[in-house]
């Protein structure tokens, strides 16, 4: 699938990345000839997902100062390659550099907190791009997973473009769709997410309506979306025909316990920006990408309607 390019919306917990090189203007001199950084990028058989992010690859060497030498190898090829064949290939494309000691000082942080490894020949940079493939995974056929933050803006406005499409007819009908729900959780210290305590709560609400009312969730989306900070989600069940009351009874035990399943699953793919997408249980996307599934053309950010647009509010 062609890669579009377009506005990177999300909300996101922070971590390290490596943003694309903005254009210069024209030097008046010469500048000296940058060291080389040797790239060596495993690539995906399956999935034109899983393949190089030439912007990241950019990004990186700006990072490095260095002037990119990019080889492309594929995951059958790296597999059966006695220097590459023991790497951790979970998820395509795994960005190798060849490891030397200018580039060691400069990725010195990445490595010390754990955002980059490395071995005898390479520094490994996994799980880079917003776009890609988590290889072994079980396929699942037909089915589009939106993980989102509930209060995020950008999560509200990947769920406004599902009900504008069931509104317009455009949903496929051979497809199915599911919300996943970005949350962390440890015994330690409970759930933690990035909108606070009334942001995990009303993922736990959302669990339990999709579960005992699933032929009014996208209703009581609808409703809940154009305020979803608000404290009265009692009202939005109201209007959307639910049993507030049945829910909040099943809050504190059954609940708990889907959003700890919740957060486990977000947890085995590494998924922490709202929305993100999941094709088929092994392709992760972003808007733009997601849009280019046949079927899913309506999740283009670029062509929203008014009433699928991003409600107010901030990450």
């Amino acid at each position: 699938m062609k890669k579009l390019l377009t506005l990177l919306v999300v909300c996101a917990v922070a971590g390290v990345a490596f943003a694309a090189p903005a254009k210069k203007a024209a030097k008046a001199a010469k500048a000296p000839a940058k060291a080389k950084a040797e790239f060596i990028i495993v690539e995906s058989d399956e999935y034109a997902a899983g393949k190089e992010d030439a912007q990241l690859t950019a990004g990186i060497a700006q990072f490095l100062d260095a002037e990119p030498s990019v080889t492309k190898v594929s995951y059958k090829d790296a597999a059966a390659d006695p220097k590459l064949a023991n790497l951790d290939y979970s998820f395509l494309p795994l960005y190798l550099i060849k490891k030397t000691d200018a580039i060691r000082t400069k990725l010195e942080k990445h490595l010390q907190y754990g955002y980059a490894q490395e071995n005898a020949d390479f520094i490994i940079l996994p799980h880079q791009t917003r776009q890609g493939v988590f290889n072994g995974k079980t396929a699942k056929p037909g089915v589009m997973e939106i993980f989102v933050m509930s209060q995020c803006p950008y999560g509200a406005m990947a769920e406004n473009m599902v009900i504008q499409a069931q509104k317009d007819g455009k949903l496929p009908a051979d497809k199915e769709i599911k919300i996943r729900y970005i949350v962390s959780y440890s015994d330690k210290d409970g759930f933690s997410s990035l909108h606070g305590s009334g942001e995990w709560e009303e993922n736990v609400r959302q669990l339990l309506i999709a579960k005992y009312y699933p032929e009014k969730f996208w209703k009581y989306l609808e409703i809940r979306n154009k305020d979803y900070r608000s404290s009265r989600w009692d009202k939005a069940m109201e209007e959307a025909g639910i049993n507030s009351k049945k829910i909040m009874k099943k809050f504190d035990k059954e609940g708990i316990e889907l959003l700890k399943e919740e957060a486990k699953y977000s947890q085995e793919y590494g998924i922490n920006a709202s929305p993100s997408f999941l094709w088929e249980g092994k392709v992760q996307l972003d808007f733009g990408s997601a849009s280019q599934i046949p079927g899913f053309e309506f999740l283009n950010p670029n062509s929203a309607q008014p009433g699928a647009a991003a409600p107010a509010g901030s990450c």
